[in-house]
């Protein structure tokens, strides 16, 4: 697979989890409270990348389980990174708790620092530095409200960051040679385990399913854990968690643009000058690896 096509695959998978927020405030509109939201959604992904596996793992292979284990334990980071974000969005403005959770641009490039020793490069920088203005503006923080502030919903925020910075990170280091179509249930397995320790199922008997939590999750179980989780275990390895990271900033534009459409807020010029802004950065640093795949080609072929 090429690294232009494996980027394509993070940026839609990336493009679900806009679509999420969306559907937060939807289901706390309609009375729902974040463990119902989370565990439903986590366990109808859980249940549809599994029948997905029956279909598409042919042979069924033999796991170790200290492989199962791992991968499970890496789909932990979609379980917290939900909770965190969720209880977020639930006590702080939108703005702020969109904000602090793209913190993940620059900790996915830290991690990959840190843990591979792979130092940023000026490009790296400099997409960064772009993506984080721009998301400085999309998220509308200078004309923002911010007199809702309270440092739970700041603690939970930059929670969810450094849990979704570790999922992408480790989605493209942990039992990569197993199929995408097997390790993405065993991961969200995984995630809708470490959210049922924290928050019990009760939603399967409490019959908030049938009051529309089921239409709901399947909707969030789709963009939230089938889309992005296939996505991602295709995609990153080929293309590494630094470049994934800053693909995985369309999530904001997205966002915005639901926000526009479907719940009619309205979108300052600021807001949808920073979009513009983190698609700029997204295509700058997919340039800048697309012309050093070229040049490493070139230098090849002449040898």
């Amino acid at each position: 697979m090429s690294r232009l096509t494996a980027g394509l695959i993070v940026f839609v998978g990336a493009a679900g989890y806009g679509v999420l927020a969306t559907c937060v405030k939807i289901g706390y509109d309609k009375g729902f409270h974040v463990g119902e939201i989370t565990g439903s959604q986590m366990f109808l992904g859980a249940v549809i990348l599994w029948i997905l596996a029956l279909f598409k793992v042919r042979p069924w292979p033999k796991l170790a389980w200290k492989n199962t284990l791992l991968l499970m334990g890496v789909g932990t980071f979609t379980g917290l990174t939900g909770v965190f974000y969720y209880t977020s969005l639930a006590s702080l403005p939108a703005s702020i708790a969109i904000i602090l959770l793209f913190q993940f641009t620059w900790i996915g490039v830290l991690y990959e620092w840190l843990f591979d020793r792979k130092k940023p490069t000026k490009e790296t920088y400099f997409s960064l530095g772009l993506v984080l203005m721009g998301t400085i503006l999309a998220a509308n923080v200078i004309e923002g409200d911010f007199s809702a502030f309270n440092w739970f919903g700041l603690l939970m925020g930059l929670c969810s960051a450094f849990t979704y910075a570790g999922f992408i990170y480790a989605s493209g280091k942990i039992s990569t040679n197993i199929s995408p179509w097997l390790r993405s249930p065993l991961m969200i397995t995984g995630s809708a385990l470490a959210i049922f320790l924290i928050f019990p199922p009760t939603f399967f008997t409490s019959g908030v399913l049938g009051e529309g939590l089921w239409y709901l999750a399947l909707i969030m179980a789709f963009f939230g854990a089938v889309l992005p989780t296939v996505c991602f275990t295709v995609g990153v390895p080929y293309i590494g968690s630094g470049l994934a990271t800053i693909i995985s900033s369309v999530e904001l534009p997205v966002a915005v643009l639901m926000a526009w459409i479907v719940l009619s807020e309205s979108v300052s010029p600021l807001q949808w000058a920073g979009v513009v802004m983190i698609l700029a950065a997204i295509a700058l640093g997919e340039l800048k690896n697309l012309r050093m795949n070229q040049k490493k080609k070139k230098s090849l072929s002449s040898v």
